[in-house]
């Protein structure tokens, strides 16, 4: 048995800890309030007798006090939960010793693999992940309600982003980029005013993600489009200093040309700026900036022309790479690219079609640019069009005081997410228990939120000037409280849920694709819809159903409950739950079908919501990829393309990378065995989910492999 302690951490069941504990205890009271030794290992053997494989220490101690007020030791019992309460005290002191050192150490690996995007060996890393390790302490003991924290620890739900939850920042945005550039702003004390050229503004808008970054948990997003005027200024600027100076020497056309020449240049050095900068900058959270651009071509846009010359480079430079320390063109983890399809480039006779059909072999060469369809999104959201924020959460409409939409400068307070699984195991088939437990953990989930919600209030402008007062988010003066931006639908909360497919196989028997299944599903997601929008309207807190890519907590969630409830077939026996909604990755389902089916789902979990579908050889089926890209537009909000193809980040192979004697990936061509700088292809089992590749916990990978 594994015996999870209050900090969190699991250390092997000891059954003379507690013995030794109720004899301290024993020795304190009167003869006649004592029990003896047989009485002590008869309490010990009922709690081995429940056959748990994982039990919170809080449990363990639970069943001795209800032993001893069972044989009426009254006493003994007050006496052993003062002894409790004194060791709890001390407990409080500092949990956090060992995993500071541990990772100082470089042996801490669930810190270290934790992020895929930190290099945790490096010292500027590290001092974000011990500063983690210190919130994540102070959550569990003094920040969470005990229930909540309790809650956390069985897997009835995830409060995400504990390691951040001590400081007064939130998690993700929609970066208003356009008042920034248009209106100047602020950087450590610093005047920047609005940029005169194209250039200039690329890396001022680099310093803003950057600054951003290092004041929130979460990503955020940038929409690319403001960056138009300025390559028109540029054009202008390129245009009068050539005029001037070669006016009637020259003739126009040939000024026009050596103009379109000059900018040309400029484009390309301005797009290369955002690309270096972005992967060379390091925030203070350890990390590149978590930014993802927005690429929408907006017919109404007066910048449409120098905008689609914008996404056109930008397409091309990720199309060809960024090299690392060997000099090998890799692909670069950001800036995440999401290329918006509308009538113009959806591949059907438009005018900018061709800049869709970079989009795509971009895609199955990087594996980007993610893809959203303008036409299902205007449906889903009032006839809007806008960019999830960097965790791919979805802002619910919100009007300004003059009665138009406001996307940009909006914000995500934070997220918690619910295991629909865990209440299937549960319930084991039994509607009537399942919605009740549904119903109290939702509960659970509400308050966890609001928890979050609560730590924002009274926030002042000051902590973050560049988020508060100097655009990012708004323009508030110093001193002044943030609380208006947390009220009113202004900002969003989201509750994430994890395994539809799971909790329906276990309360219906089927798939969610079968019509008894999806007929439990939709309910059941309808249902966590209600509640959300009941939790706005009664609150006014801008509550959102939200698909997360979570794809580590599909691993927690599917451990936590196989080792509490043990193999269930085709839920915990996977050893991973099936992200939100999606299909499970071992059903037999083309890639238009799974769209089809999958796009009912994302018109619910409006607080965020992404689908994706596998594709073998993307670098030969650019056609197939083509045709794919067709159906998104005309059948699904938001989707995006996984490839079969296996490859590696160090060294440029392309090929099969191979498991070797230790069950650890390794490239063939290089010796790279770091599963972060590689993709690897799922095989042997057929599994096809999310970031396989990106878990970094090698004991799991191991394990799974081996059972495989």
């Amino acid at each position: 048995m594994i015996v999870i302690k209050r900090d969190g951490h699991t250390v092997p069941y000891d059954r003379q800890k507690i013995i030794t504990a109720i004899k301290k205890a024993n020795a304190e009271v009167e003869p006649a309030e004592k029990v003896d030794d047989e009485t002590i290992e008869h309490i010990v053997e009922g709690i081995e007798s429940k056959n748990r494989n994982r039990m919170l220490v809080e449990d363990i101690q639970d069943i001795i006090e209800q032993n001893l007020m069972d044989r009426k030791k009254f006493v003994l019992a007050k006496t052993y939960i003062i002894y409790r309460y004194t060791r709890e005290l001390v407990r409080k002191a500092n949990t956090t010793d060992d995993s500071i050192l541990s990772l100082i150490k470089n042996s801490n690996k669930d810190v270290m693999e934790e992020n895929s995007n930190k290099n945790a060996t490096v010292a500027s890393t590290q001092r974000d992940l011990i500063a983690g390790e210190v919130s994540k302490d102070l959550t569990r003991r003094i920040l969470l309600p005990e229930k909540i924290s309790k809650a956390h620890e069985e897997g009835i739900l995830h409060f995400h982003d504990a390691d951040y939850f001590l400081q007064p920042i939130f998690n993700c945005c929609l970066i208003n980029i356009g008042d920034m550039l248009d209106n100047g702003t602020v950087m450590n004390g610093k005047l920047i005013e609005s940029p005169k050229s194209f250039q200039v503004a690329c890396t001022v808008m680099t310093q803003i993600i950057s600054a951003v970054a290092s004041s929130q948990y979460g990503g955020q997003s940038v929409d690319i489009r403001h960056l138009g005027k300025y390559l028109r200024k540029s054009y202008h600027k390129f245009k009068k200093n050539l005029t001037e100076k070669y006016q009637g020497q020259l003739p126009d056309d040939l000024i026009e040309q050596i103009v379109t020449d000059q900018l040309k240049t400029e484009l390309k050095s301005g797009v290369q700026t955002i690309q270096y900068q972005i992967n060379t900058l390091m925030t203070t959270n350890g990390q590149s900036p978590f930014v993802t651009l927005f690429l929408n071509l907006d017919k109404d846009d007066p910048y449409i022309e120098e905008n689609a010359m914008i996404i056109e480079e930008i397409l091309r430079q990720r199309l060809e790479g960024i090299k690392n320390e060997k000099g090998v063109y890799i692909t670069p983890a950001f800036p995440k690219l999401i290329y918006v399809l509308d009538e113009h480039n959806c591949l059907k006779g438009g005018k900018y079609d061709y800049i869709t059909e970079l989009a795509v072999r971009c895609s199955a060469k990087r594996l980007y640019p993610d893809y959203i369809s303008a036409k299902k999104m205007r449906e889903n959201y009032e006839n809007n069009v806008f960019s999830c924020m960097g965790c791919r959460s979805f802002l619910s409409p919100w009007k300004d005081e003059n009665g138009n939409y406001k996307w940009e400068g909006r914000f995500n307070q934070g997220v918690v997410s619910i295991n629909l699984p865990q209440i299937g195991i549960i319930a084991k088939g039994d509607e009537e228990l399942f919605w009740k437990l549904l119903d109290e953990r939702l509960q659970l989930c509400y308050e966890a939120l609001m928890c979050r919600h609560q730590s924002l209030k009274g926030i002042l402008s000051d902590v973050s000037p560049v988020h508060w007062q100097y655009g990012a988010i708004a323009r508030l003066k110093s001193g002044e409280a943030i609380d208006e931006l947390l009220e009113g639908g202004y900002s969003t909360i989201s509750l994430g849920y994890i395994g539809l497919y799971e909790v329906t196989k276990l309360m219906t028997g089927q798939s969610h694709t079968t019509p008894g299944g999806l007929k439990f599903a939709l309910k059941l997601m309808n249902t966590l819809r209600e509640y959300t929008d009941r939790w706005k309207e009664e609150t006014g807190i801008a509550f959102g159903l939200y698909g997360t890519p979570a794809e580590s907590l599909c691993y927690r969630f599917a451990r936590i409950d196989k080792e509490r409830f043990g193999t269930i077939e085709d839920v915990t026996d996977k050893g991973y739950y099936t992200n939100s909604y999606h299909v499970d990755v071992r059903e037999k389902i083309d890639a238009f079908s799974k769209f089809t089916f999958e796009s009912q789902f994302q018109k619910i979990s409006s607080g965020g919501a992404i689908s994706y579908v596998e594709i073998p050889n993307m670098h030969n089926n650019i056609g197939a990829l083509e045709e794919v890209v067709k159906f998104i537009y005309d059948n699904i909000q938001y989707a995006e393309f996984n490839t079969k193809s296996d490859y590696c980040h160090v060294c440029g192979f392309d090929g099969e990378i191979v498991v070797n004697e230790d069950f650890e990936w390794e490239c063939p061509n290089c010796g790279n065995k770091d599963h972060t700088k590689m993709n690897v292809t799922r095989r042997t089992c057929g599994y096809l989910g999310e970031n396989f590749w990106n878990v970094g916990k090698t004991k799991e990978i191991k394990a799974r492999v081996l059972h495989l």
